[in-house]
This record gives C-alpha cells, sequence and structure tokens, in this order.
C-alpha cells in the first residue's frame, strides 16, 4: 500500500516587526549622520600613501591654493588660540580693530586672506560676502615684506605651552615661490616640522586606515 505524504505547510512569518526595527534604524543613522562639511578654501591636494592622519584640533593651516594665494586659519576648537592671535597682531601693526572685528575670527571655517592694510574691513564681511570677494592672500613673495611671518609669530606665541600641530596644504598647481615664502616664515619663528595635507590614496578599503583618510585628509611630516 502506497505511504500517502502529508502537505508541507510553510510557518507564516510576520515581517512587520522586521520592518519597523529596518526603518528606525535607517532613521537613526541619517538623522546621527555628520556630513563632511564644504570647504571655504578648495584646493587640490597631491596624492600620497600615509599612514598618518592630519590632526583636526591645535592645528594651525596655512594654505595655498592654485594661483599662489596664501591663507591662514586655526582649528575652530581654539578660540582663545584664535583671540590672542588676532590681538597680538593687531597690537604689533597697530591696525586699530574693535572687539567686534578680532571677535570674528572665531566664526566657524574663519580663515585670513588679505594684507594687513585690508585685515580691517575683510574682517567685517559675513560668511556670504567672502564667497563673493576676491582675495589678495597674505604676501609671503617679497622677502621684505612677508606677512606670514607676524602671523607665526603670533602663532607661536599664542599655543605657547602647548603643542601646535602645523599644517601647510597647498594646491598641486601651486608654484614654488609661494611654498618658499611660507616655510620662510617658518625659519623666522624657528618652526621647523610641519605636515603636508595629501590626498590618500592605495589604501586597501574596508581597513582602518581607509575608514579614518575617508574622514580626514592625510598628513605628511616635514623639515
Amino acid at each position: 500500500m502506497p505511504k500517502v505524504k502529508v502537505p508541507r505547510k510553510s510557518t507564516p512569518i510576520d515581517m512587520t516587526a522586521m520592518c519597523d526595527v529596518a526603518f528606525l534604524l535607517l532613521s537613526f543613522f541619517i538623522l546621527t549622520t555628520k556630513f563632511k562639511p564644504s570647504e571655504a578654501l578648495a584646493v587640490v591636494t597631491p596624492n600620497s600613501v600615509s599612514n598618518k592622519v592630519a590632526p583636526q584640533n591645535d592645528a594651525v593651516l596655512i594654505t595655498i591654493d592654485k594661483d599662489g594665494k596664501v591663507y591662514f586659519s586655526v582649528s575652530d576648537d581654539n578660540k582663545t588660540e584664535k583671540q590672542a592671535i588676532l590681538q597680538a597682531v593687531n597690537t604689533s601693526q597697530s591696525l586699530g580693530l574693535t572687539d567686534a572685528e578680532i571677535a570674528s575670527f572665531n566664526r566657524s571655517g574663519s580663515y585670513i586672506g588679505v594684507p594687513f592694510s585690508k585685515l580691517k574691513s575683510f574682517l567685517k564681511l559675513d560668511p556670504e560676502q567672502l564667497k563673493k570677494t576676491p582675495l589678495e592672500g597674505i604676501p609671503v613673495t617679497d622677502s621684505t615684506n612677508n606677512q606670514l611671518t607676524e602671523w607665526m609669530r603670533a602663532a607661536a606665541s599664542a599655543f605657547q605651552g602647548t603643542k601646535m600641530n602645523l599644517l601647510v596644504k597647498g594646491d598641486n598647481a601651486s608654484k614654488y615661490p609661494a611654498f618658499q615664502g611660507v616655510t620662510n616664515a617658518f625659519k623666522k619663528n624657528d618652526l621647523m616640522k610641519f605636515q603636508m595635507i595629501t590626498n590618500p590614496e592605495g589604501v586597501p578599503p574596508g581597513t582602518e586606515l581607509y575608514r579614518k583618510n575617508m574622514s580626514a585628509p592625510a598628513a605628511a611630516e616635514s623639515e
């Protein structure tokens, strides 16, 4: 007598709870993700393979754009040092800056990109006006008027007693005279070590270094 096969019935699975969890996780990641802010000074840095991530805190950054213009900035967390630097320059150069103009340097992403003679009017510009205003950069190529020297002197004084991370971020198309002017300003203040910001490449995807490089630029130390 042939066996009678009992039909198999699949157990129903309610996916409602799983879908709810998936949407909750998706909402969580969307709300908590921090997107990388757009850079105020966009430069195309040279590529390199580096195992060191550029520091984000206690950093003084010198940026050189493709036209050789030089800009000075300090990490946003160092508000006290920012204030001290601008106050020192104001005193040494007799610029007559007001408290409000000095305080404007504490804005997030703020930088200096003009000669001393135009600094007062520069500090009055809001972020939207800055985007539309062509800047000359800090003079560095004239050895008799390398104004970055004074900025670096003020920075070294403001960070005295703590470690200052000195960074240089140069565009791949920038010319050597601007870079030479920057390093001359460092030497005159006995700042012999700095780190070059580069664009990391060739790091295996999925590694810890890869993840760090995706969230921050790489740095190569120079003397």
